[in-house]
Formats: structure tokens, C-alpha cells, sequence
């Protein structure tokens, strides 16, 4: 699969008029190659296995906020990154989730072409599901090349996604504690 994807990445290199032999890109193709490879590594994935069992039994039913988990994901409209952070919350329900796979979700979906609407919402989907929790919060914050390297060229734009599960959807105390806590 690698060696069939750095010949399309050859041939796209000889269209736009790049000599893929010369000295700084002989291996290129290959680099490349790989390099998409590890960034949608997430295709590859599922859930069952990257929560792998870490759920716990807990008395605990007050929010938990994981912060400041960075992201890297590609944009599926230009295949140009897009780089932030997501902030996740929940309440619990008799069970919390260990707290790496909060990072652990979020490279999962990140790790595939994808838009940042899309991406929020698949994190809190998830960590619903895994958690059966009482309410679930994400927020992403992100840039996006797409956006900073061609078209409008705005540097310092930023983009904020968010979505309120439960009891976040439901209760403007709950989510504004959240909004509070993470800004």
C-alpha cells in the first residue's frame, strides 16, 4: 500500500513540474507516503480498542475536564492540516473513563481526513457511548492551513467548535461552568 501511494504522490510531483528524481525529492514519494499513512492512522481504529477495558467504577458525579488535548488532524476539503486543541467534560454516571484515552479518542478521530464540525461531534459521540455519562461537553479550538496558506490567507484566524451532550445541552449552569472552566 505504501510503495502504491508514494507513485501517486510521484506522478502529483511530475504534474505540477518537480523532477522527483532530482537530489531533495528521490525519496520524497516515499516519505510522503508514509507520512499520510501515520496521519490517518485513525481509519484503523476503533473505539473497543482504543478505550481497551479503562473504565472504571466511580462514586464521583461532578464534572471532569480534560484540557488542552492538542490536535492535528487534515482538512478534508484541501488535505491541509489543521492544528489546536479540544477540551472534553463529563458527568459521570457510576463510571469514569481513564484519563489518556480522552487524548486517545480525540487522535482517533483526528487521525482521518476530516472537518472540525465533524470531529467535535464524533469525540462527544464517543465519549457518550463509552461512558453512558449524564452529559458530555467538547470544544475545539483550531487553525486551519486551508484558511492561513491559501485562499483568503488570514494568519490569525482561528476556528471554535462546540458540542453540549445531556445534561450540557440541557442545563445553562452545567455548560456554563464548563465555558468558564476552559477559558
Amino acid at each position: 500500500m505504501t510503495d502504491e501511494i508514494a507513485q501517486h504522490y510521484r506522478q502529483i510531483m511530475q504534474h505540477l513540474g518537480e523532477n522527483p528524481d532530482r537530489e531533495g525529492l528521490k525519496d520524497t514519494p516515499q516519505r510522503a507516503a508514509k507520512a499520510m499513512q501515520f496521519l490517518t492512522a485513525g481509519y484503523h481504529q476503533t473505539l473497543e480498542e482504543i478505550v481497551n477495558g479503562a473504565v472504571f467504577e466511580s462514586q464521583t458525579d461532578e464534572m471532569v475536564l480534560v484540557k488542552d488535548i492538542e490536535l492535528y488532524s487534515i482538512c478534508e476539503h484541501h488535505l491541509l492540516p489543521f492544528i489546536g486543541k479540544c477540551h472534553v467534560a463529563y458527568l459521570p454516571r457510576g463510571k469514569v473513563l481513564g484519563l489518556s484515552k480522552f487524548a486517545r479518542i480525540t487522535d482517533m478521530f483526528a487521525r482521518r481526513l476530516q472537518i472540525q464540525e465533524n470531529l467535535t461531534l464524533q469525540i462527544a459521540e464517543a465519549v457518550q457511548e463509552v461512558t453512558d455519562a449524564r452529559g458530555v461537553a467538547v470544544v475545539i479550538e483550531a487553525q486551519h492551513l486551508c484558511m492561513m496558506m491559501r485562499g483568503v490567507e488570514k494568519q490569525n484566524s482561528s476556528m471554535s467548535s462546540s458540542v453540549m451532550l445531556g445534561a450540557f445541552r440541557n442545563n445553562q449552569p452545567t455548560r456554563q461552568e464548563f465555558l468558564t472552566l476552559i477559558s
